[in-house]
């Protein structure tokens, strides 16, 4: 069964979207034939790439070395640090032993660990951390989230922008400041990507 795209156009008329559905119009079909179809509104191929092609820049920067300290250890040290800073003048000092401190367990820990990347499971966790997931509340009380499936096609220009640049944050602030100078650097360099795909 062929498949074949049409726009849709002010009038309310279907009309091929590329030469292979025209020519399948214009030998296949007579006028006042009947056609019967299942449609659905295809993805925005512009939005597709341009979003992925800026999740391609941060999976290819990044080297998997993290997690071997949970978020909630690194915030109890941060907060202890904090604790500590209050009641010091060496507020530098303690963050940078902190850090060092967190930093010697977090390679103690990932000796044994062989770290792999997988691009689907990356692209969850982005997709997460741009706030787009829905979270379910599990048997046992606790909650999990899931990434939200993301609809080019059903996304306007302001929607995917907001999209994007949430993205753009959280791959800035985890993954590509060590690359690029400035967000816009890391930006233009999704947009190169872009243009090449």
């Amino acid at each position: 069964m062929a498949q074949h795209s049409f726009i849709k156009m002010s009038n309310d008329t279907l009309v091929p979207a590329n030469p292979a559905a025209r020519d399948f119009l214009h030998s296949k079909i007579k006028c006042g034939d009947v056609l019967s179809a299942d449609f659905k509104k295809a993805r925005n191929p512009r939005f597709h790439r341009k979003y992925f092609a800026l999740l391609n820049l941060g999976y290819e920067y990044w080297e998997p070395t993290g997690g071997t300290i949970s978020p909630e250890e690194k915030e109890l040290v941060r907060g202890y640090v904090k604790f500590l800073a209050y009641y010091t003048d060496n507020d530098d000092a303690l963050q940078s032993a902190a850090d060092v401190y967190l930093d010697d367990i977090a390679q103690k820990r990932a000796h044994n660990i062989s770290a792999t990347k997988s691009f689907e499971a990356y692209r969850a966790w982005a997709t997460e951390q741009a706030g787009y997931f829905d979270t379910y509340i599990m048997p046992d009380g606790s909650k999990r989230q899931v990434p939200k499936s993301i609809s080019f096609a059903s996304m306007d220009d302001f929607s995917f922008s907001e999209l994007y640049k949430a993205t753009l944050d959280v791959l800035w602030n985890s993954i590509l400041y060590r690359k690029f100078p400035t967000p816009e650097a890391a930006e233009n360099a999704a947009a190169q990507l872009f243009n090449f795909t």
